[in-house]
Parts: C-alpha cells; sequence; structure tokens
C-alpha cells in the first residue's frame, strides 16, 4: 500500500494529479485512520492510503518510509508511476511463479489433512491421488518425503511463516532471516 499525500512546491508534481471521482473501476473508502483506495491505472490495480482527501486534482507525492519493506514500497510506487505515464507497469512487486503459488497451496492442504488426523500415505492419497501411492515400499517412496515436507511448510505457514510472503527473498536481497 502506497501513501499518498498532496504535493507542496514542486512543478513537476503538477503532472500527476487525481481524482479519485472521476477514476473508472477505482474503490474510494473512508477509514478511522484516513481514506484507502484501490485505483485501476494501466491494467494494476494500486493500492493508496491517504490521510485526508483534498477536494479536485491536487498535484501528489508518494511518502516512502525507510522500514524494512521500503524496496517493496518502492517497486510499487515505481510501479504507479509507470502506470500514470502510461507506460507498462511489468508484474507486481510480490508476484510469486506459478510453481511457488501450487507449492504453498499444497503445504496448506497438506497440513489441513495432518492436522484433521490423517496420516501422511492418507494425505498423500488425497493431494497426489490413490493411483500414484505404491502398495509396498511407502516408507522409502519419493512421495511420503514429499508429504512429510509439505506438512511442515504448511507448519511453518500457519505458525507465522505466511508473513514471508510478503517480503520478498531471494536475489539481491539482504535479508537472511
Amino acid at each position: 500500500m502506497l501513501t499518498i499525500r498532496t504535493a507542496s512546491g514542486s512543478a513537476d508534481s503538477v503532472r500527476y494529479r487525481l481524482d479519485f471521482a472521476e477514476l473508472a473501476g477505482s474503490e474510494l473508502r473512508q477509514a478511522a485512520d484516513g481514506w484507502h483506495a484501490i485505483v485501476s491505472i494501466g491494467g494494476a490495480k494500486h493500492r493508496l492510503w491517504l490521510s485526508e482527501l483534498s477536494p479536485g486534482r491536487p498535484p501528489i507525492a508518494i511518502d516512502l518510509p525507510l522500514d524494512r519493506n521500503f524496496d517493496v514500497r518502492l517497486r510499487a510506487a515505481h510501479r504507479f508511476w509507470l502506470a500514470l505515464e502510461q507506460r507498462r507497469v511489468g508484474r507486481p512487486p510480490l508476484a510469486q511463479s506459478g510453481d511457488t503459488r501450487d507449492r504453498h497451496i499444497l503445504g496448506l492442504r497438506a497440513v489441513d489433512g495432518w492436522l484433521e488426523g490423517n496420516s501422511y500415505r492418507m494425505v498423500a492419497e488425497g493431494l497426489f491421488g490413490k493411483s500414484r501411492m505404491p502398495d509396498r515400499g511407502w516408507k522409502t517412496h519419493d512421495l511420503r518425503s514429499r508429504t512429510i515436507r509439505l506438512v511442515q511448510m504448511g507448519l511453518r505457514l500457519i505458525r507465522g511463516g505466511y508473513r514471508d510472503l510478503l517480503r520478498q527473498k531471494g536475489k539481491g536481497s539482504d535479508d537472511t532471516s
């Protein structure tokens, strides 16, 4: 979510103005902490927060606090600017690959089955189908190991690891935790 405010003093900022009432496909609502907007620009949805809503089309600025989510906010701000410039916005800052998303889904399904009291074998049957299950040799089968790993990942997610999905790790990341 980007924090938007009325810009002051910059001649360049006059170029960037938003009238939330005129934006098609956008949502704006007032809450106790200010205004929340979901704005559709450039084929993407941008989530914005404003402490106050100025009438008309005032020039806008984006606040980027220097905190642990600065890199994500910076990418989101760049994407928003690209949309305002009517340029291609690219992928969302926290987009996951299809494989990663599917692995998270399987992990949560696996842990749900396991927490309901099902054995790893029963969980594996539910995830991968009974036809892929061996008649013998379950203890050494690769689906057993995979199911155990999926349950462990699901447990990490429900114990708070889901928050890591909001912070990207990987190439160029200094976060080693």
